[in-house]
């Protein structure tokens, strides 16, 4: 495939524009919401393959890349020029069922346009500030400040909710306005938060889930001793102390499993007897660990 030379028609017109700023008295903001025009750029590359795959159906002696060139300029052209005319009509689609072989066609032809670097994302990019421009003519996606002075101009720059900043989370690197600030910092995967389960931990966003099911010393669990009857469930941490509040009852479900026959009343009595060859030490230690089944560890 062919690459194309530059958008030049896009270049020229950029250009116009800022021999206009330096012969007027006005001077604009060109801010945008990054994410917004992030998005349209994205959204170009499938939208041509679709013209092109579209365009070359059933046409054996063309195949998509020989009219990507072609469309690609009608594309940027409508775009940048035309989209301004239409900002008050609504345009639906319908009927745009694809076969599945034609959506491979889409697909492959994608990934060839990205591969080969046939029409790049910044440039798609300028291709979408200018849609911006030309269709958000309530500044909800781009700013329109003016101002009488290239020095009032740079004042505003520095201040413009649309400014761009980085993430300041370690290992972020997204992008984002400042006025998306807030949103981003809500859902920032590398931002390092509070345990929701409220143990004393900070937990990187992205590793709550884990850290909640794992180790968190939060995280309710059942009884060591839930297959032989008790449904008790607590914190982790609070485990070794119920195990020993409980070491009777405890003992008594394991004599209950073992002798599925025996009485209640004789297996208490039981309880108190291997709590009396004791000597007392199984009863003022307290400690339930080495009577826990071997398959529920605490």
């Amino acid at each position: 495939m062919d690459l194309p030379t530059s958008d030049m028609e896009l270049v020229r017109e950029n250009e116009k524009i800022e021999d206009d700023k330096e012969r007027g008295l006005t001077f604009h903001c060109e801010l945008y919401d990054t994410e917004i025009v992030h998005k349209l750029a994205q959204a170009f590359l499938p939208g041509l393959s679709t013209a092109c795959v579209n365009n070359t159906t059933g046409d054996m002696f063309r195949n998509p890349g020989s009219v990507a060139a072609d469309i690609r300029k009608e594309m940027v052209d409508y775009l940048t020029q035309r989209s301004e005319r239409f900002v008050a009509e609504s345009v639906v689609l319908e009927g745009w069922l694809l076969s599945e072989k034609r959506e491979d066609k889409i697909d492959d032809f994608v990934q060839e346009m990205e591969i080969s670097g046939f029409w790049l994302l910044d440039r798609r990019e300028a291709v979408a500030q200018i849609l911006v421009k030309n269709v958000d003519l309530k500044n909800i996606f781009h700013c329109d400040k003016k101002s009488n002075t290239a020095e009032e101009l740079a004042e505003h720059v520095v201040n413009c909710g649309f400014r761009t900043m980085n993430c300041t989370n370690e290992g972020c690197s997204t992008v984002f306005c400042v006025s998306h600030l807030e949103k981003h910092d809500s859902a920032c995967p590398f931002k390092i938060i509070p345990c929701e389960q409220q143990c004393s931990e900070n937990v990187l966003r992205r590793e709550m889930d884990r850290h909640c099911i794992t180790v968190c010393r939060m995280k309710i669990v059942s009884c060591p001793f839930y297959a032989v009857g008790c449904q008790s469930t607590m914190p982790h941490f609070r485990i070794q102390q119920h195990c020993s509040d409980n070491l009777l009852s405890h003992l008594l479900y394991t004599l209950k499993t073992i002798h599925k026959g025996g009485s209640e009343e004789d297996l208490k009595k039981r309880v108190d007897q291997i709590v009396e060859s004791s000597s007392g030490g199984l009863a003022d230690a307290r400690d339930a660990r080495s009577l826990i089944p071997q398959s529920q560890g605490c």
